[in-house]
């Protein structure tokens, strides 16, 4: 049987290549690395079932299949609708919200929604497996490249406002 020793050496091991596995069968990194962490958890608890220690990474990736597939069934295959309000009002501040994510790269806008969702930079740091710091900085500068995309966009919208307007003042002048 394993030693409690040899298992941690196998699993400082395998443990990314059970999050490859996941990742490769379409699981999101952090539901991957969570997913990954219950296998080798439930292998530890289920150790006595190994038959070959040399097929503990083998048998823990099997696990993970399985916790992620009961993970994929458990989840509703379809997302409730909002409740409607009835104000007539629109909210100005979601759809500017909204546009300014559009424009961000995907990697800023993914930061940027979990802040916005009230996940704090030590939830994400864990489990992006970074430091807090890290995702604090990570926060600062998607927040900058998304004021200088909307600074930019701006620029270039009143550039083209202009010269529409210099364009008609000519017309009317030609007129």
């Amino acid at each position: 049987m394993m030693t409690r020793d040899e298992y941690g050496q196998a699993y400082q091991r395998g443990f990314d290549l059970t999050v490859r596995l996941l990742l490769s069968r379409g699981a999101p990194r952090d539901r991957a690395r969570e997913v990954a962490q219950a296998a080798w958890a439930r292998g530890w608890e289920r150790l006595s079932q190994l038959r070959n220690d040399n097929l503990v990474v083998t048998w823990v990736n099997t696990i993970a299949l399985n916790v992620y597939r009961s993970v994929l069934r458990s989840e509703p295959a379809y997302q409730a609708l909002p409740e409607l309000s009835t104000k007539g009002g629109v909210n100005l501040a979601a759809i500017d919200v909204a546009r300014i994510l559009k424009i961000c790269r995907p990697c800023d806008r993914a930061l940027l929604e979990q802040q916005m969702c009230g996940v704090t930079a030590e939830e994400i740091a864990r489990k992006q497996g970074v430091t807090e710091t890290a995702i604090r900085i990570r926060l600062l500068r998607a927040r900058r490249a998304a004021r200088s995309r909307v600074e930019k966009r701006a620029a270039r919208i009143q550039e083209s406002h202009k010269a529409a307007q210099q364009q008609h003042s000519f017309d009317n002048a030609a007129a």
